[in-house]
């Protein structure tokens, strides 16, 4: 069996996935002021990727640090969505306006109006809601899917990203590079990396634009597509190889430039992860401009945490991708566990032989601090 997929069907015979996400839907979307509850987005993998037997014990460890949703202070509405945009107060009150919403309309019909509204505050929570929103989307796609908890679970990740939606400030746009890792390099570093995410992606001055890549010229420019003025393709099929091409560039950095920041850094590879999952069920006039998001996300993320100089890094110890899972579901730090899932998207797409993808995810290992175990 190929160890990216499910065993069968949507992956869990078991029904685990969703008594953990019940579980999880009546707890808020953050914990002690800022910090994002990650348990939805690690479940999933875990239960994707054969640890199922581990899941209720993982989340009885880490829902002992999550809280109750903030109290709801007045509905959101088909009228009045706009003030209540990017307002973190409304964080419930965002997340039971999707919940109705999804049960009045097919989940992909809510998906295509909301996302393009969306899309521009991606950097919003420090990407962490369009990375739960692309694992919600993930379970929904798959085979016998669409359940309630999955559909609520993307009621909630939509309105997380609504609450706490937030605009990169503008920046120069440089010019796209020749290839995904060809832009990172080009990405300019802050020259003062301190404090929270918030205020370091407002030191943002200039950012490449997204890079067309070796992939994405193979494919054919259809449906009216062509190379952009940033010179990434703008047709559906060459912006996806775009994206995969990034999410590759990213996922191999971090094997040589985590040590700037092991959490923070796992984001850059995530959440253009997150983005290229939902493609599928996404209107394909809206791929490109997903990908220019994606990127932008990304580039802000390396722009803001990622060190002057990589370090030397072996080569994956001989482990294979699902070896690797394994150890970072072991260690248990949420971080290392959705970038693990991530590494074994970019290892499938190389028939499962990627020993810098595999080296990356042992970096989460021995530089993120491992989950505390349940009391």
């Amino acid at each position: 069996m190929n160890s990216t997929t499910t065993r069968s069907g949507h992956g869990d015979p078991t029904g685990t996935l969703d008594e953990a996400l019940e579980r999880l839907h009546s707890t808020g979307p953050e914990f002690e002021g800022w910090l994002s509850n990650h348990a939805p987005m690690a479940v999933e993998a875990l239960v994707r990727h054969g640890e199922t037997r581990t899941v209720h014990r993982w989340l009885d460890g880490y829902a002992e640090r999550l809280e109750d949703p903030p109290s709801s202070r007045a509905p959101v509405t088909d009228s009045n969505w706009r003030a209540a945009l990017g307002d973190s107060a409304r964080l419930t009150d965002w997340t039971r306006f999707f919940t109705h919403t999804m049960e009045e309309r097919p989940w992909r019909d809510v998906l295509a109006h909301w996302w393009p509204l969306l899309l521009p505050g991606i950097a919003g929570g420090a990407t962490h809601p369009v990375i739960r929103t692309g694992h919600a989307v993930r379970t929904l796609l798959a085979e016998d899917g669409d359940t309630v908890p999955r559909r609520t679970e993307l009621a909630h990740a939509l309105g997380y990203w609504a609450a706490r939606h937030s605009t990169l400030a503008e920046t120069e746009p440089l010019p796209g590079a020749g290839s995904a890792d060809e832009g990172y390099e080009a990405v300019p570093l802050i020259a003062e990396q301190s404090g929270g995410i918030r205020e370091r992606l407002a030191r943002i001055a200039a950012l490449p634009l997204r890079p067309r890549t070796t992939e994405a010229e193979n494919q054919p420019e259809r449906e009216g597509g062509k190379a952009g003025p940033h010179g990434g393709s703008t047709d559906p099929e060459g912006a996806r190889a775009d994206l995969e091409e990034i999410v590759r560039a990213a996922t191999h950095r971090y094997a040589t430039h985590a040590h700037g920041s092991p959490v923070m850094l796992v984001h850059a590879a995530t959440a253009p992860n997150a983005v290229l999952r939902v493609l599928p069920a996404l209107p394909r006039e809206l791929w490109a401009a997903s990908v220019d998001a994606a990127w932008a996300a990304s580039a802000a993320v390396t722009a803001v945490y990622g060190p002057s100089q990589g370090m030397p890094v072996s080569a994956g110890g001989g482990l294979t991708p699902r070896e690797a899972f394994a150890e970072a579901a072991a260690h248990g730090d949420e971080h290392a566990i959705k970038f693990a899932d991530t590494a074994l998207d970019v290892a499938a797409r190389r028939n499962g032989d990627d020993p810098l993808a595999v080296a990356a995810v042992l970096r989460t290992t021995e530089l993120i601090e491992p989950a505390r175990r349940p009391r």
